[in-house]
């Protein structure tokens, strides 16, 4: 299939095709034209990438990741276990980091604003 018949099968722009392209994540052959043809599989190789771009995965893990799939589904193989529960906790370790920012920051925002209430100079 062409990239257009792709991008729309897909719902992925064809620049966006390009760069998975660019970036090793999917391959396509080049007709005696120039034009790209994708194998029958492309869909399911653009609906990985997909699922793995939505984890915040980088396209450099994407590619490693890519072989790695079990079936035309989004599952894995075992064999990535480990990287993917190191990347989980890796986020859960960001997630408690900003919560614990986002407390701080709204402690140092109510102070502040029961500051400027009891303050006459700036409330006029």
């Amino acid at each position: 299939m062409r990239i257009g018949e792709l991008a729309r099968r897909t719902g992925v722009s064809v620049r966006l095709l390009r760069y998975y392209e660019q970036q090793g994540l999917l391959s396509a052959e080049r007709t005696g034209g120039g034009h790209r043809e994708y194998p029958a599989d492309a869909p399911a190789a653009v609906a990985r990438i997909r699922a793995l771009l939505a984890a915040r995965l980088p396209t450099r893990t994407i590619r490693d990741l890519m072989p790695c799939f079990v079936g035309d589904g989004t599952e894995l193989q075992s064999c990535v276990f480990d990287h993917l529960k190191t990347r989980m906790a890796e986020l859960d370790d960001r997630i408690a980091e900003l919560s614990g920012s986002r407390t701080a920051l709204g402690e140092l925002f109510d102070a502040s604003v029961l500051r400027s209430a009891d303050d006459p100079v700036l409330t006029s």
